[in-house]
């Protein structure tokens, strides 16, 4: 009966062993496959970097990255395309608008643009907070990431910062990262 039991207690560590080791393992798998943020194939711009100042006569200069990681600059262009009022626009405005920037000799690389391309969709679910200040002579610096609506043609803005006269920032945890990346490459392509 003594061996008996052993054996019984044998076939049950076993089996709990081997339940263990499958939970285990489809955990591993499902945390593996975790699905990332995939941009639409038909989407050309990812973010935009835009500051306008009135406080010397009249500056309006910024970039766009697009999904190639190309640095597209444009300062004080005629017949811009602004974005309307929640930072959206039209797919054949921002065509229009792309017809207007030179391609900087920057680069962003494959994997810099991948890691900083996939905190897009949740910077664009999360909150802005109140608008503050109200000094116009400041100017106004905006920092936006896009998702390309296919069904209607167009760029959903979602505001990551705004800073100058006036502020707003995005609450999301990538928020402060991605606003500083784009900062740094305005600060490189000043120096150009």
């Amino acid at each position: 009966m003594v061996r008996f039991l052993k054996e019984m207690n044998e076939v049950f560590s076993m089996k709990f062993h081997y339940k263990i080791l499958i939970i285990f393992f489809v955990v591993l798998f499902l945390a593996g496959c975790r699905k990332n943020f995939v941009l639409s194939d038909k989407q050309q711009i990812l973010f935009q970097y835009e500051h306008i100042d009135y406080s010397s006569g009249y500056t309006h200069e910024g970039f766009y990255i697009d999904d190639e990681g190309s640095i597209m600059t444009y300062t004080n262009p005629e017949g811009w395309n602004f974005h309307n009022k929640d930072h959206s626009i039209d797919e054949n405005l921002i065509s229009e608008n792309i017809s207007r920037c030179t391609i900087s000799e920057n680069k962003i690389g494959k994997e810099e643009l991948a890691r900083y391309s996939s905190y897009i969709n949740n910077i664009a679910s999360s909150k802005i907070t109140a608008l503050k200040g109200a000094s116009a002579d400041a100017g106004s610096t905006l920092y936006i990431c896009y998702e390309f609506v296919e069904d209607i043609g167009m760029y959903k803005g979602s505001l990551i910062k705004m800073e100058g006269g006036q502020k707003r920032e995005n609450l999301n945890f990538y928020s402060k990262k991605v606003s500083l990346w784009l900062r740094d490459i305005n600060n490189t392509l000043l120096k150009e």
